[in-house]
C-alpha cells in the first residue's frame, strides 16, 4: 500500500518526510546497543499480524509508545534536552517541466565538454566498481570513470588524472574536513559521504541549536567536477545520525541514515535534516511503524534526490522499525532486513522508482542474513537465504525461503546442513549458490525455478571455505575464501592461507572444483573475504585481482610437524594479479607498495598507509591503490610504467 506523504518546505526545495525504524541483532549485538542506545521493545510471542503499519496520532503517543515498552538510553548526552521549534521556510518549488530541462541542459552541456576534450563517453575500456545488480551502482572508497580515479582519504577527496598513463598525475585535492566515508561519481558530478563528529562545530553556526553539535552527523555533497582541477561544491545535506548505505541508480541517490528512537529528559528526539541553513524535523505524527512491538528501535530515514539537478526536491521518507543490518537493493526496490532472536530475520520493502519512495510490504522468515547476497530479487520474487539460530529451532541449520510480492512465504528449503552457517551466498537466475561451513566447505546448487518447490539439485563437499562467490558464467563460480584444516582436538577446523576456487556447475546434480589456488599459511588476509568492492575480475581478459596480506610459516623453525594453529610471520602486501580461466588458476605476479621492512615489524597487526586496498584497470594498465601511492602497471607484463605519490597536488 502507500503511504501518504507530509511535505514540509527547505530552503528552495520541497523535502517531504516519513518516519521509518529498523532494528539491530539483539543478541548478538546487544552489547553494542547497550553503548549505542536506543529504546528496547519487548518482542511480540509470534509472527503474526505484521503486515500492516499505522502513525502515531501525536508526540504524546509515540513518547507513550516508547516509554511503556522499556527503559529508554540516549545515545547522545544532552544539556537540558529541550526541542526547539523550526519554522519551515516557504517553498520556492521548481515545476517538473523546469527540473526535467535544467537536467537536460547540464547533460548537454557535460556531453559539449567530455567531446571536446577527446573522452566522450571516454571511450575507454575501464572497471568499475564491483557490485551486485546491474544498474545499481553501489558507493565505495576509489571510484574511476575511465579517465580519473577518485579516492577517499581521510578527511580528502583525491582526484588523480589516470589516462593516459605517461601523463598520470595528482590534479586537486579537495578538503571536506570531514572523515569521507563513501563515494560516487555520475558523469560530472562527485558525492561524497562523510561523518560528522559529535561536537564538531566547524560546519554549524549560530543559526543551529547549541546541543544540535553534541549529536554525530551524516553530511552528503555533490560537487560539480566539470573541470577536475577546480572542484566546485553544489549541494550539501546534513542529516541527524549514522550513514547506513547507499545506491545510486540512473540520477538518482538513496542513502539511509539511522538515529535510535529515545526519550531524553522527557522529550522525545526525533531527527532533524539540513540543507544550507534549512532544517526540517520529523514530526511525531508522521512516523509510521508496524502493528507488532519489536526489539531495539531505530529511525531509518531514506532520503532521495537527482544528483544531476542542483534545484531537484529532496525526499525523505522516516520509518520506526528494528535496527537495520542488512540492505539489498534492486532497479525498483529496496529491502531493509534485520534480525530478532523472536522473530528472525524482518523485513521491509520500500519502492524506489524514479526517486519516489513508497513503503509496499513487510514480513518476516527464520533465522539471520549474512549479508546482501544472502538477497536477491527475481521474476517478482524475493529470495532470501538464513541461518537459523540453534536455541528456537533445535539446533543450527540454513535455509532458503521465496516470497512474494507482499513477502508472504511461497517456497521454503529448511535444515540445510545443520550444525553448520552460511558463509557466502550467490542467486545467479533460477538457482543459488550456498557455501556452509563447520569442517568442510559444503557448497550447495538449490533449483528456484519453481518458486514454490525450491530444492537441492547438488552439492559438493571439499576442505575450506568460501566466503565471497562471483559468477565466472553461468555454469562457473569463482570463490574467494581460506583454506582450512581439520583440528584434532574438536569438531572444528583450522583456517589456513587464502584459497581461491572456481566451481564448475554446469552439471548441477554433481558440482566440482575445477581449480584451486592457496596463497600464504595460517594469519593471511584480504579485504575481498569481507568487501566485494576489492575484487576485480574480468572474464574477457582472464584477468582476477585481489589484494592480500600474505603471512608464512618458516617450516625450518619446527623439529617436527607444524601445528595447524600457528600463525605465520607477514611476508607480503599487495595486489595478487591471477590469470583465470577454465582450464585453470595462476599468478600472473604481484604489485606492492610498500618499500621498507614495516611487514617484518608488524607483528601480529598490519597497518600502512601503502598497503593496497583497490586494483582497477584502464585499457591496457593496471592501477593499484592505497591510501599513500598509485602504482601503474601493464598488465600483460606487470612492468611498472609509473608510480603517483598521492601528497599534496
Amino acid at each position: 500500500m502507500r503511504m501518504p506523504v507530509m511535505s514540509v518546505s527547505l530552503d528552495t526545495r520541497k523535502l517531504t518526510s516519513f518516519a521509518l525504524v529498523a532494528f539491530m541483532v539483539g543478541g548478538l549485538l546487544g552489547g553494542f546497543l547497550w553503548n549505542f542506545g536506543g529504546v528496547y521493545v519487548p518482542t511480540a510471542p509470534s509472527l503474526t499480524g505484521f503486515g500492516s503499519m499505522r502513525q502515531f496520532d501525536s508526540v504524546e503517543e509515540l513518547k507513550t509508545y516508547l516509554g511503556d515498552r522499556g527503559e529508554s538510553y540516549p545515545i547522545w548526552s544532552m544539556r537540558g534536552g529541550a526541542l526547539f521549534e523550526i519554522s519551515p521556510v516557504p517553498s520556492k518549488a521548481t515545476t517538473a517541466d523546469a527540473a526535467v530541462s535544467a537536467a537536460q541542459a547540464a547533460s548537454a552541456a557535460a556531453e559539449a565538454v567530455q567531446a571536446a576534450s577527446g573522452l566522450s563517453g571516454f571511450g575507454l575500456d575501464y572497471s568499475g566498481t564491483n557490485i551486485q545488480v546491474e544498474g545499481v551502482e553501489e558507493a565505495d572508497i576509489v571510484k574511476t570513470d575511465g579517465a580519473y580515479i577518485y579516492i577517499a582519504k581521510g578527511k580528502s577527496v583525491l582526484i588523480v588524472k589516470a589516462y593516459p598513463a605517461e601523463e598520470a598525475q595528482l590534479v586537486t585535492e579537495i578538503d571536506v574536513g570531514l572523515t569521507v566515508q563513501d563515494l560516487y561519481v555520475a558523469g560530472d558530478k562527485l558525492v561524497v559521504f562523510s561523518y560528522v563528529e559529535p561536537y564538531t562545530a566547524v560546519l554549524f553556526d549560530a543559526v543551529m541549536p547549541e546541543y544540535e553539535n553534541e549529536k554525530p552527523k551524516t553530511r552528503v555533497e555533490v560537487y560539480d567536477i566539470l573541470d577536475r582541477s577546480s572542484p566546485e561544491p553544489e549541494r550539501a545535506l546534513t542529516l541527524d545520525g549514522l550513514y547506513f548505505n547507499s545506491r545510486l541508480i540512473g540520477d538518482h541517490l538513496y542513502f539511509i541514515v539511522t538515529n535510535p528512537a529515545y526519550i531524553d529528559d522527557d522529550i522525545v528526539v526525533l531527527p532533524t535534516i539540513r540543507e544550507g541553513k534549512a532544517w526540517s524535523v520529523v514530526e511525531a505524527e508522521d512516523v509510521w511503524y508496524p502493528n507488532v512491538t519489536r526489539g531495539w528501535l531505530s529511525y531509518h530515514t531514506i532520503t532521495a534526490f537527482n544528483v544531476q539537478d542542483s534545484d531537484a526536491e529532496v525526499t525523505a521518507e522516516t520509518f520506526l522499525l528494528d535496527t537495520g543490518t542488512s540492505l539489498y537493493v534492486s532497479m525498483e526496490n529496496l529491502y531493509i532486513v534485520s534480525y530478532n532472536w523472536s522473530e528472525g530475520s524482518v523485513i521491509t520493502k520500500i519502492g524506489i522508482e524514479g526517486g519516489g519512495i513508497t513503503f509496499r510490504a513487510n514480513g518476516t522468515v527464520p533465522g539471520y542474513v549474512l549479508n546482501q547476497f544472502s538477497m536477491d530479487e527475481h521474476d517478482g520474487y524475493f529470495r532470501i537465504a538464513t541461518t537459523s539460530n540453534g536455541w528456537r529451532r533445535g539446533g543450527v541449520g540454513n535455509n532458503v525461503y521465496v516470497l512474494d510480492e507482499a513477502l508472504n512465504t511461497v517456497g521454503s528449503l529448511e535444515g540445510l546442513a545443520p550444525r553448520e552457517e552460511i558463509y557466502s551466498a550467490r542467486f545467479m537466475g533460477d538457482r543459488c549458490y550456498l557455501v556452509t561451513f563447520k569442517k568442510v566447505d559444503p557448497l550447495f546448487a538449490i533449483d528456484l525455478s519453481d518458486p514454490e518447490n525450491p530444492a537441492v539439485l547438488g552439492k559438493l563437499k571439499i576442505p575450506g571455505f568460501s566466503n565471497y562467490l562471483h559468477p565466472y558464467d553461468e555454469d562457473t563460480l569463482i570463490g574467494v575464501g581460506k583454506e582450512t584444516e581439520e583440528a584434532k582436538e574438536g569438531d572444528f577446523s583450522w583456517h589456513q592461507g587464502i584459497k581461491i576456487s572456481l566451481f564448475d556447475v554446469s552439471d548441477v546434480e554433481n558440482p566440482r572444483e575445477l581449480a584451486k589456488i592457496e596463497v600464504g599459511d595460517r594469519g593471511s588476509d584480504s579485504p575481498a573475504l569481507y568487501d566485494h568492492h576489492a575484487f576485480l575480475f574480468s572474464r574477457a581478459r582472464n584477468l582476477l585481482v585481489i589484494p592480500i596480506l600474505e603471512a608464512q610459516i618458516d617450516e625450518d623453525d619446527f623439529a617436527g610437524e607444524v601445528p595447524p594453529n600457528f600463525y605465520g610471520d607477514f611476508v607480503y602486501q599487495g595486489a595478487y594479479v591471477f590469470d583465470i580461466s577454465r582450464e585453470g588458476i595462476e599468478l600472473r605476479g604481484r604489485v606492492t607498495h610498500i618499500d621498507d621492512d614495516s611487514l617484518l615489524k608488524s607483528g601480529f597487526w598490519f597497518e600502512s598507509e601503502y598497503e593496497v586496498e583497490r586494483g582497477l584497470y584502464i585499457e591496457d594498465n593496471l592501477y593499484t591503490i592505497s591510501q599513500g601511492r598509485i602504482k601503474i602497471n601493464d598488465l600483460g607484463t606487470l612492468e611498472e610504467v609509473k608510480t603517483i605519490e598521492l601528497g599534496d597536488p
